[in-house]
């Protein structure tokens, strides 16, 4: 054992060293918690940070959505001055190592526990400890390290002990082996806070952090280079090959939504082309079919890779995010989503145009959110509203629209407590600030009452019930689990955030992977 904890401990340093140049994001989603009698722990408000790691000779990190950008105080939740807790996003993004700098026998003790297996992984499960006077901000926890290569899998536990004024928070933090050699970090659980009986926590909360983009900066581009075909390329347009205004519009507004889709895949916040995509066409398939719709272009739709439940349409792509597809219930409530931008694309209600000049492209993928935004008017996400539920009407989701229905009005009784998750940064939100319904609001008005007691009613699933995401290479796919009995009014969780388990499952070679990072990716030693 002792030689696997020396392999252990080389491993981490050698991933240390391969992250050294990785530029990943980060995204942590929390909730605060109050207790329910009937729902148990419920959320009572939620916060949401977005932000581009930089794991060089320490962590730091920028972020995508905060105007402030020094984050000197580098721990994990702090009190400001009018003594109000105050989480810190660089804290979260700490959890994706156990020790940054001094991960060693020096340091820490190791205790082996026992053999364990993660899904397809065999394990060895050690306890670590800090040995005394080795310093504060130490992890004290367990840790997974599966049986071939000796890396580690999984961590679980806090760092301590803690300076004056802060906290560490517990986490139990996952990677993958999404590479040849290397398991990533990738999920990050923490939560705090007891409601049992006499428990005096002062805080009470749950969240998820997801890292992905770890090849974002090492794309394809170069070695396109080096792949150049020459084709003989005629031109079989009709002699009147010059465009009338009409189609000339048509190609500048194809330009700009190009632009933008490929750009916001760059700056990791689109999943590449993939099977989600086909899944969302199928359904505006659907609808476009039935209600004899006929477009100069075809509707593409793409997956966008946060947790705030948003979309929007840039041109004849609809995006959508993972968040708002992890908690649809079924293929109608989907189709009510798709509906509302279908609708928009059908009243020629295009945004966008301005970005088929190319220097609006030349901006910091940190300044993203300040220089991309797809808002229609009050006036046409009225009209898109009243054209979406005729579409509904007359598709096959005619029928099955009490599910959507309920979903709305979920979302509505949630929407106080949820600021954070129903805040849209590119596109219109589903409520306005106070809360209020204000897309769609018709459906709520409709279909069965909501009851939390019906357990056969499930009106919205948690986040992270439905997608899943390729940290390495930000392809999304659905996630495959057997369905689960639910026994109680508390087994429901919509839109709530809940622990990671996912499958531990080896690398395989025939996984798609970008075969000249793969080269570089074997183990160094």
């Amino acid at each position: 054992m002792d030689q696997v904890v020396d392999r252990t401990i080389q491993r981490e340093h050698a991933l240390m060293d391969f992250l050294k140049n990785r530029n990943p994001l980060v995204e942590t989603y929390l909730q605060n918690l109050k207790p329910d009698s009937q729902l148990g722990a419920i959320p009572k408000e939620d916060h949401y940070f977005l932000g581009r790691l930089d794991l060089g000779e320490s962590v730091d990190r920028r972020d995508y959505l905060s105007k402030d950008e020094s984050f000197e105080k580098n721990l994990l939740g702090g009190v400001t001055k009018m003594f109000k807790f105050e989480y810190k996003p660089m804290g979260f993004s700490w959890m994706i190592f156990a020790d940054r700098e001094d991960f060693d026998r020096n340091h820490y003790t190791f205790k082996y526990v026992h053999r364990e297996f993660l899904g397809d992984v065999r394990c060895i499960v050690f306890d670590v400890t800090p040995k005394k006077d080795s310093g504060k901000g130490r992890f004290v926890g367990r840790i997974w390290v599966e049986d071939q290569d000796y890396n580690i899998v999984r961590l679980n536990g806090t760092y301590a002990p803690r300076p004056k004024n802060a906290y560490f928070f517990h986490m139990d933090s996952w990677r993958l082996n999404l590479i040849p050699g290397y398991w990533l970090p990738s999920y990050i659980y923490s939560e705090e806070g007891d409601f049992s009986y006499g428990a005096k926590d002062r805080m009470a909360f749950k969240a998820q952090s997801r890292i992905w983009g770890y090849n974002l900066k090492k794309s394809s581009k170069e070695d396109e280079l080096t792949q150049i075909n020459v084709e003989d390329v005629k031109d079989v347009s009709p002699s009147t090959a010059d465009a009338s205004p009409l189609e000339a519009q048509r190609e500048w507004q194809q330009q700009a939504e190009d632009n933008v889709v490929e750009r916001l895949q760059e700056a990791g916040l689109l999943a590449p082309a993939g099977e989600v995509d086909k899944i969302l066409q199928t359904v505006i398939n659907n609808l476009e079919v039935t209600n004899n719709i006929e477009l100069p272009r075809p509707v593409r739709a793409r997956v966008m890779l946060t947790s705030p439940l948003e979309t929007f349409s840039v041109g004849n792509t609809i995006v959508v995010s993972r968040g708002l597809i992890d908690v649809l219930p079924d293929e109608a409530s989907l189709a009510m989503v798709l509906s509302h931008e279908l609708a928009h694309i059908v009243l020629g209600h295009n945004l966008g145009s301005k970005f088929a000049f190319n220097d609006r492209m030349l901006f910091s993928d940190e300044s993203t959110y300040n220089n991309f935004g797809f808002r229609h008017n009050p006036e046409e996400e009225t009209a898109a509203d009243t054209k979406a539920m005729e579409m509904l009407k007359n598709s096959p989701y005619a029928q099955k629209l009490d599910t959507p229905s309920l979903f709305m009005k979920e979302l509505q009784m949630r929407a106080p407590e949820l600021s954070a998750l129903l805040t849209a940064h590119l596109g219109n939100s589903f409520t306005d600030e106070k809360g209020t319904l204000v897309r769609l609001s018709a459906l709520a008005g409709t279909g069965p009452a909501l009851d939390a007691n019906k357990l056969d009613q499930i009106a919205a699933l948690p986040l992270g019930g439905r997608v899943k995401l390729n940290a390495w290479d930000d392809h999304v796919e659905l996630v495959k689990s057997a369905p689960v009995a639910i026994t109680s009014a508390r087994d429901k969780m919509p839109f709530e955030v809940t622990p990671f388990f996912p499958r531990l499952a080896r690398f395989s070679p025939g996984e798609a992977v970008n075969p000249t990072a793969a080269a570089n990716t074997a183990p160094s030693n």
